[in-house]
């Protein structure tokens, strides 16, 4: 026996679904991204570009996940982790997150694959410097 789906009574001046654009006067426009707008750096556009760019936790040295040396990345990390008084963690949990924070959101898909196994090999680099 097949059930019979029930519909519900329209209201009467209710439309079933809602009219779009409803708030705009008829015949206005509506404004376009520019190419300039669309074209802002993901620095800006994301909001993992705003927390490698302005972290409240560590300050970073310019360019530090940019650097192809992964000792150099992992001291630098290690030493604005444990200078700064911001941190909420350990030195090492501080200076890993952020690490990790960069490879898996601000820097994807912008990472090269080179660059890649550099941060992989500084996050082995950090592990040895803070001796765990």
């Amino acid at each position: 026996m097949a059930t019979k789906q029930r519909s519900r009574p329209a209201v009467k001046g209710q439309r079933k679904t809602p009219a779009r654009h409803t708030d705009r006067p008829s015949g206005a426009t509506v404004a376009r991204i520019t190419t300039k707008e669309a074209s802002r750096s993901d620095q800006t556009r994301y909001w993992s570009g705003q927390v490698t760019k302005h972290s409240n936790a560590l300050d970073l040295e310019v360019g530090v996940f940019t650097w192809k040396d992964a000792t150099r990345i992992a001291a630098s990390l290690k030493r604005s982790a444990e200078e700064s008084e911001r941190r909420k963690g350990t030195p090492f949990q501080s200076a890993m997150s952020m690490l990790n924070f960069y490879i898996n959101r601000a820097g994807r898909g912008h990472i090269a694959p080179e660059q890649l196994k550099v941060l992989e090999r500084a996050k082995v680099e950090l592990r040895r410097l803070f001796g765990k």
